[in-house]
């Protein structure tokens, strides 16, 4: 906090300056600010760009050199360079364009050959990545998460699979978790069936404002209630003392089991849904449909063609 509110506003802009410029490297001081959550949204923009330029260089490319292309893509951004937002995003469209050739049985030949076994294989590939999307991680400057990692049991071996160029090493594992769950799920059925069900659609139709306020229900209303029911932080004492064990709970059970654990979860769930709806009618959706008037003002009128009128010989 700056000691005036002029020096507070001075501060945001030129921080949110260097944000709002994907290219930079300083995107990480605005968010540590600010909502520490957003530091995905340049990267995120940075994938767009990247699929935006692969989409129009492979636009006219045969089918085999476009898969190439993708699938040597994908390799460079994960196992060459420390790109695996890039790589998560050029295997999106390495799966969508599987899927497109899949509607038109146009899939290579070897694909075809395991049509039959179709399910067997991405029920087995969909546990993988439940596995590997459970890597060991701890957010601490001081901890190597690759030796985590190592020391970790049941994950020795896999230690071994990151890539030199990957700088933090659980992205290299939730990349193929993400890839191989997002293969999977739509050949499975009755997994399938589930993420169509209403309220899955739900939370996708939320999903941006979840996203953004998650974290601010946590640090307000969360650490409250935890610290009230002694799941208290050291940190609590100099911010919130009057809150801590006011409803103390037992704390007995499996970690992440524990009643302490739950039960505020009957309060912050819904409080955290709710805000996550006003935010996608409030801010969401108004700030989508002003994005798209904005660009139809920008359009050339479309100059439709006169219609055809029958001639009438006048005698």
């Amino acid at each position: 906090m700056k000691p005036t509110y002029r020096e507070d506003v001075v501060s945001w802009y030129q921080t949110f300056k260097n944000y709002s410029f994907v290219f930079s490297t300083n995107i990480y001081e605005f968010t540590e600010a600010y909502h520490p959550h957003t530091w995905s949204i340049p990267i995120e923009f940075k994938g767009s760009i990247v699929v935006y330029t692969a989409l129009s260089a492979l636009s006219r490319c045969t089918r085999n050199a476009r898969l190439w292309c993708e699938v040597a893509l994908v390799t460079y951004f994960l196992y060459v360079v420390d790109g695996f937002y890039a790589a998560m995003f050029m295997s999106g469209v390495l799966l969508c364009d599987l899927e497109l050739l899949a509607q038109q049985n146009e899939l290579p030949c070897f694909l075809n050959a395991l049509a039959g076994f179709k399910e067997l294989i991405f029920f087995h590939l969909f546990i993988v990545a439940l596995y590997l999307g459970g890597v060991p991680s701890f957010d601490a400057p001081e901890i190597d998460r690759t030796i985590l990692i190592s020391k970790s049991p049941g994950w020795i071996w896999l230690s071994h699979l990151k890539p030199q160029a990957v700088f933090d090493a659980k992205w290299f594992y939730l990349f193929w978790a993400a890839f191989l769950a997002v293969a999977s799920i739509p050949r499975l059925p009755w997994l399938k069936r589930f993420f169509e069900t209403g309220f899955c659609q739900y939370l996708a139709r939320i999903s941006f404002a979840l996203y953004l306020v998650h974290g601010l229900i946590i640090w307000s209303l969360g650490d409250r209630l935890y610290a009230a029911v002694g799941l208290a932080r050291p940190f609590h004492k100099d911010g919130i003392p009057g809150w801590i064990d006011k409803f103390p709970l037992s704390q007995k059970g499996p970690m992440g089991l524990e009643l302490a654990f739950w039960l505020p979860q009957l309060i912050i769930l819904p409080v955290t849904l709710y805000a996550a709806e006003v935010v996608t009618k409030l801010v969401d959706e108004p700030s989508v449909k002003f994005a798209n008037w904005l660009y139809k003002c920008t359009l050339r009128p479309q100059v439709l063609p006169p219609k055809h009128q029958r001639s009438y010989s006048v005698r």
